[in-house]
């Protein structure tokens, strides 16, 4: 009887260790996940703030402000089949891309609105507005969603999608 009372003693007492132990797994566990998520919200919100401070730098014409926010090797494509559209490698390259849009807009380029900025991790993808008119009278009145990776405080790639490439390359040209 003794021995039948000492191993249901032992069995609790094990069981209320082994539920100890889990339950401590299971704490560990949530607070790795916490930590990950305070990580990727801090990420996330660097990476917004960087963005909009480029947005606002478009949109006051600071290139100085431009330059510092840009990788010099950044990876920058531009959609369509026009002279502006590809792929650039370099500041250097989108800078040159942005003076010939400018000086095929007679500088009437604009970011009208920066609709919506939103991120996952170090992506942060923009519902932005364009406006532009040419000498000649055609215009450019578009949205365009940017889709930029942010890395050690930098842009470092830059992928743009447009609501209306026959419109962009129409405006842009050969």
């Amino acid at each position: 009887m003794k021995t039948a009372q000492f191993t249901i003693i032992l069995l609790a007492v094990l069981s209320h260790f082994s539920n100890a132990q889990t339950a401590d797994k299971r704490s560990q566990n949530l607070n790795k996940q916490s930590v990950n998520q305070l990580k990727l919200n801090r990420m996330e919100t660097q990476s917004m703030a960087l963005v909009k401070e480029f947005l606002n730098a478009v949109q006051t014409g600071n290139n100085e402000k431009l330059a510092a926010i840009l990788h010099p090797d950044i990876q920058w494509t531009q959609p369509g089949d026009s002279r502006v559209s590809g792929m650039k490698k370099s500041g250097g390259e989108v800078f040159q891309m942005v003076g010939t849009m400018f000086a095929a807009s007679a500088n009437t380029l604009t970011l009208t609105e920066i609709k919506s900025v939103t991120a996952h991790g170090n992506s942060v993808a923009c519902l932005i507005h364009w406006k532009a008119t040419q000498p000649t009278g055609k215009t450019l009145d578009v949205d365009n969603i940017d889709v930029y990776t942010v890395e050690n405080g930098k842009i470092v790639e830059a992928k743009i999608y447009s609501s209306d490439l026959n419109q962009e390359d129409d405006f842009w040209g050969k």
